[in-house]
């Protein structure tokens, strides 16, 4: 599997890199984003791990490149700072999950492992609940005839919901499937997705799909 490592620390991408490769990971590694990107856009990688801050191109800006010319490489972004919107920011933009510095190489190996089975086989490529389909290998969702658009991180969520109709998933579940990190009290990020979600989806339409559980959480089902 070879990986592709965009640090501009060259501390940091020694330990990591020599990390994976005795993980079994080959790894390219590169200091500068606009190298990466180019890189990422020429060469046929497995996935990659990118610094958010980096100079040339940041890896928010690479994402998102990546993104709007259709590649769907697996990308692990990690960075030293806290700040939850750049974590969304980034999950929003493509991103496929996301590290906080300091972290593990056996917490990244597993991370890229699993990043790397979901790329590999995904044995149902539609999810139907009433009228409204998913289609996982183009990304398109639709219900009945209207095509709805929705960003990384909104489909992502409602795949979450519609693989299991009828399941219950509260706040900290999704936090930690969607967003991969764990639920803080003080956040209504989760709510604020399942409000798009319910715009995009349920607004006009006479059968309601999303529905709230008081106390408990959300689910997708025909009620």
């Amino acid at each position: 599997m070879r990986i592709l490592l965009a640090e501009d620390e060259k501390a940091m991408m020694q330990i990591i890199s020599k990390g994976l490769r005795e993980k079994g990971f080959e790894v390219d590694v590169l200091y500068r984003g606009d190298d990466a990107l180019e890189a990422l856009i020429t060469t046929p990688f497995d996935a990659a791990v990118l610094d958010i801050m980096m100079p040339g191109c940041d890896g928010l800006g690479i994402v998102q490149k990546l993104r709007e010319r259709g590649n769907r490489i697996p990308i692990l972004l990690i960075s030293a700072r806290s700040d939850s919107t750049e974590k969304v920011e980034g999950l929003d933009l493509g991103a496929d999950d996301y590290l906080g510095k300091p972290f593990s190489v056996d917490e990244l190996s597993a991370r890229l492992r699993a990043l790397l089975r979901r790329a590999s086989g995904e044995t149902i490529s539609l999810y139907r609940v009433d009228d409204l389909v998913l289609n996982l290998p183009t990304r398109q969702v639709t219900r009945g005839s209207r095509k709805i658009e929705l960003t990384a991180r909104e489909f992502a969520l409602l795949e979450c919901l519609v693989r299991t109709p009828g399941q219950i998933f509260s706040r900290t579940q999704l936090c930690d499937r969607v967003w991969h990190y764990h639920f803080d009290p003080g956040t209504n990020i989760v709510d604020v997705y399942i409000q798009r979600l319910r715009r995009k989806i349920d607004d006009g339409e006479t059968i309601k799909l999303i529905h709230t559980v008081r106390g408990a959480g959300y689910k997708v089902e025909v009620l």
